[in-house]
């Protein structure tokens, strides 16, 4: 399937492909393009459209908390794992949510200097995706420790 989201991809618009190949579609291609061609785009590739205006997946708000697009993945997949729904809650703070996750700023930070240092948004995933992997792995474990029985 492909996937197509705004260019110049920073923490959800990378944890979001993350997430994507690692829990729904392992085969997924991802296409970033300017942000007001994202849902025409979506439309000739015949592409699920995320973390965009009008996308199919995007932002939302529920019993008055905000949610990012990683949130509607979750979401829409039914994705019950407890170390993917902490690292949710990383990812939401990381991208500009509220919410005491300690690790989110350092997220914030390392998806910053990744863009910085990246060739384009696809080495900018290729080089983040291990971070991912080691925030799934560090959920499983440590934060894992810290949530109430």
């Amino acid at each position: 399937m492909k996937w197509v989201t705004r260019e110049h991809a920073r923490v959800d618009r990378i944890a979001c492909p993350w997430l994507i190949r690692a829990f729904v579609d392992p085969r997924a291609e991802f296409l970033y393009v300017p942000r007001d061609q994202v849902l025409r785009i979506a439309a000739e590739q015949g592409a699920i459209s995320f973390d965009a205006p009008g996308a199919e997946l995007n932002h939302f708000e529920e019993g008055g908390d905000s949610y990012v697009t990683f949130d509607a993945i979750v979401r829409k997949y039914r994705l019950t794992d407890p170390a993917l729904l902490e690292l949710a809650k990383i990812v939401r703070v990381a991208d500009g949510g509220s919410g005491d996750e300690p690790e989110a700023a350092g997220l914030a930070a390392a998806s910053a200097g990744f863009q910085r240092i990246a060739k384009d948004d696809f080495d900018n995933q290729r080089l983040q995706f291990p971070l991912y992997d080691a925030l799934y792995a560090y959920c499983q474990t440590e934060r894992a420790e810290r949530r109430p029985a």
